[in-house]
């Protein structure tokens, strides 16, 4: 049976880090809700349909795959046709990860999904990490690596969830604040404890 951490954290926390550190160093194997949200959406996918059928033609290009730039663009102001869109992709990407998890030989997985905490992945992981990062390094790492102006990140970080919330959801706290090195610590130290490192 494998061990099934769930991995969240607010923009810019340095997740992607973690993650590449659980897999490198730990010998984690990781799934990502968005990749898996992307298999799903592809013409063999089983929302394919679904979603093609909910915003029409116009949503399929010409090479036959779902125009996902056009899609967004239509939910981004109209949360009714969000809510019905997420209906159709969350539980799809939900029952694949735990698919892939029952199929896993892995001793440790670890699980990246932006609604963990909100979609109640407690189903799927043993546990909950939040990786945290004080708000002044986030903003240096958006600005830096993703060249994100300070109204966007404002934006970003105004729509997610506060820090007490996933302090309150979350089994264990990552500082990924400072060094890879301090982080990479902490991790082994997290693992050793479960009896994984």
């Amino acid at each position: 049976m494998s061990y099934v951490i769930g991995v969240t954290g607010g923009v810019g926390v340095g997740k992607s880090q973690v993650l590449s550190l659980l897999k490198d160093k730990f010998g984690a194997e990781v799934i990502l809700a968005d990749e898996v949200g992307r298999q799903v959406m592809e013409p063999d996918g089983c929302c394919f349909r679904p979603v093609s059928e909910l915003f029409g033609s116009r949503s399929v290009k010409a090479d036959g795959t779902l125009d996902r730039p056009w899609i967004a663009s239509q939910v981004f102001c109209d949360r009714e046709l969000l809510k019905k869109l997420n209906g159709i992709i969350h539980p799809a990407v939900k029952r694949e990860i735990i698919r892939q998890c029952e199929a896993s030989e892995a001793r440790l997985i670890a699980v990246e999904a932006a609604l963990l905490l909100e979609a109640h992945y407690e189903d799927v992981c043993d546990e909950f990490w939040y990786i945290y990062a004080n708000e002044e390094t986030r903003r240096r790492r958006l600005r830096e690596s993703r060249g994100y102006s300070d109204e966007r990140i404002d934006s970003m970080m105004a729509n997610q969830l506060s820090e007490e919330a996933f302090r309150a959801g979350c089994q264990r706290v990552i500082d990924n604040s400072g060094a890879l090195a301090d982080t990479e610590a902490q991790i082994r130290k997290l693992l050793r404890k479960l009896g994984l490192a």
